[in-house]
């Protein structure tokens, strides 16, 4: 392969396609823009390799394009994800079996969500419903709803006050309990219908049902960041209501039952994809429903219990969609014979001790986890609680956070990041290449990155650096300097440096000649501050720059400096007023 670009030198996706859509995971790339690289630096038949796999995202992208692929990773959740993306069943059985288990489901412990019409008085089934904190309150200590507090405020938090005393009330007061405040009920007399007063069903009694219990212990990086301890919930089992609780452990039981290993193994992988939404995390806005946010065990004040079936059925649709999807483009791309059996092995290991003999593979597509962006081993405690075995925390390539006691550092994040692509390096056949994806806002990461990748033997071909676009995530807050604001990754591809050539020094560089870059490129293209930061990543990487001075501090500071400001509804840098727009700062 050469290293004439055959990317764009940026490349915006989606993360709509159907894989995406079929199953959960932090941070995926999604396939459209892998598809690209291993197009352009692999050919049909070759092998691809991911020692980050993650979701095994790279593996469903390969699968599709004609390649085979070798993904590892330390995690057990990962793995199931991976391993079931490439895990094509024969839709009409896997539907038999779907309806079995959740019709067992129901009949071990009668229908749960069977309610009473509040219209014509017969029996209907609750979509979901509507929770909320009751908090304490501090003037009186007498108990408040959350949710009756904001909607006598006409929904403005800052009127909220306690009814009985008027001492202002907020999230921060002392939780105490939770009520059910809304029921979302479908009846054959109307269309969905909001009960204001829900119909108390008798409570679901866990007696007797053997939920996981699984703590998620004071020594994790997640049980501080999203106060556990303060909140009470240490345990998996403790963000579910009792009856979705009751419901997903009868589910699960029905599932592990099923003969058929494969279609197993699938049912498991729609179950898996449910647990989030299932849970109190999903949460309420006034506006539309937020979601529930992957990267934390945040439960909002008001939050939804849905219908653990009605999610069940949903995701087995998107389970399929996601067959067919990988299934038509293996029909182009390979006989079609062989289109319902892509050639992807998916194996825990660390990215460190790759199992592989040398050169044997074609090309490396990865996506190492960002420093102390995200904690995956933390947050796969959700899911692995179902599974048959956890992540090993230890092998986590992550950077505790600072204040915390942790034992990964920096430097301990830089020798795994080095022996990984190490690693890649011997596996790689002469001339292959390896692409990478990294985010941070932060200067002191990329000099890692730099140091690590020549550490390793690699070089980087400046030419072929790539701006991954995923969606702009958020507007506010991209100019304070925390190192997971940056909006946008970069695509760096590497291959094996040259032994007889000396790699040049890099060499550091003042800071008036980094804002002068830094203005040429807003000249430019006045896109985003994430924009603007990646391209001067780009120019520092391509002039030999150490990358240790460059944060996204440094960018914003320079435009704010300049006048410019941020399009309130685009997030695009332009010049106008603070009245106009939503400046930086």
């Amino acid at each position: 392969m050469s290293n004439v670009r055959s990317v764009p030198e940026e490349l915006s996706v989606g993360r709509g396609d159907p894989a995406y859509m079929a199953h959960a995971y932090l941070t995926k790339v999604p396939v459209p823009a892998i598809v690209p690289f291993i197009e352009a630096y692999s050919k049909p038949g070759d092998v691809v390799l991911d020692p980050f796999a993650g979701s095994g995202m790279t593996g469903v992208a390969a699968s599709m394009v004609g390649r085979s692929a070798k993904l590892f990773d330390i995690s057990v959740l990962g793995q199931h994800i991976g391993r079931n993306y490439a895990n094509l069943v024969n839709s009409s059985d896997f539907r038999k079996h779907a309806h079995e288990v959740v019709a067992a489901s129901k009949e071990a412990l009668g229908d749960l969500y069977s309610v009473k019409c509040s219209r014509c008085s017969s029996s209907a089934t609750l979509a979901k419903s509507v929770w909320s904190f009751v908090v304490e309150c501090r003037g009186c200590t007498t108990p408040v709803n959350y949710y009756r507090s904001l909607e006598k405020a006409n929904w403005s938090k800052p009127a909220m006050a306690c009814p009985h005393c008027g001492d202002p009330v907020s999230s921060r007061n002392r939780r105490v309990g939770e009520e059910r405040v809304l029921d979302y009920v479908v009846c054959d007399c109307s269309a969905v219908q909001i009960e204001q007063d829900p119909y108390e069903p008798s409570a679901t009694s866990l007696e007797g049902i053997n939920f996981p219990q699984v703590e998620i212990t004071p020594d994790r990086q997640m049980y501080k960041a999203s106060a556990l301890g303060k909140s009470g919930m240490t345990t998996v089992d403790s963000f579910y209501s009792a009856r979705n609780l009751a419901v997903l452990t009868e589910l699960h039981s029905k599932i592990s039952a099923v003969d058929d290993q494969k279609i197993r193994s699938k049912l498991l992988f729609a179950f898996t994809a449910c647990l989030t939404r299932a849970s109190k995390r999903y949460q309420w806005s006034k506006a539309r429903p937020l979601n529930a946010a992957n990267a934390n065990y945040y439960v909002a004040s008001v939050f939804y219990e849905w219908n653990v079936y009605d999610l069940f059925t949903r995701k087995l649709a998107a389970v399929l969609k996601s067959d067919d999807w990988v299934r038509a483009a293996r029909r182009v791309a390979v006989d079609p014979e062989v289109a319902d059996s892509p050639d992807v092995a998916y194996e825990i290991s660390s990215a460190d001790r790759i199992p592989l003999a040398p050169e044997s593979v074609d090309y490396v597509f990865t996506d190492p986890p960002f420093g102390s962006n995200l904690f995956y081993a933390d947050m796969a405690l959700f899911q692995e609680a179902w599974l048959d075995g956890f992540s090993d925390v230890s092998q986590e390539a992550v950077v505790d956070r600072k204040g915390t006691k942790g034992e990964r550092t920096a430097d301990r994040y830089e020798r795994l990041l080095t022996a990984a692509l190490s690693e890649c390096r011997r596996v790689l056949r002469p001339n292959g290449k390896i692409s990478m994806v990294f985010g941070n806002s932060a200067g002191e990461v990329w000099e890692l990155v730099q140091r690590s990748i020549r550490t390793a033997g690699l070089r980087i071909i400046p030419e072929n650096l790539v701006v991954l676009n995923k969606g702009q995530r958020s507007v506010k807050g991209l100019a304070s300097g925390f190192e997971d604001v940056a909006t946008l990754d970069l695509i760096i591809t590497m291959e094996a440096a040259d032994p007889e050539q000396q790699a040049l020094p890099l060499r550091h560089v003042d800071a008036d000649t980094v804002s002068r870059k830094i203005r040429e490129l807003a000249a430019a293209d006045p896109a985003t501050p994430s924009h603007l930061y990646l391209e001067l990543l780009r120019a520092g990487i391509s002039e030999g720059w150490h990358l240790g001075e460059i944060d996204l501090r440094v960018v914003t500071t320079a435009l704010v400096e300049d006048g410019w400001t941020i399009d309130s509804k685009s997030g695009r840098l332009r010049r106008g007023s603070a009245e106009e727009v939503e400046v930086l700062f």
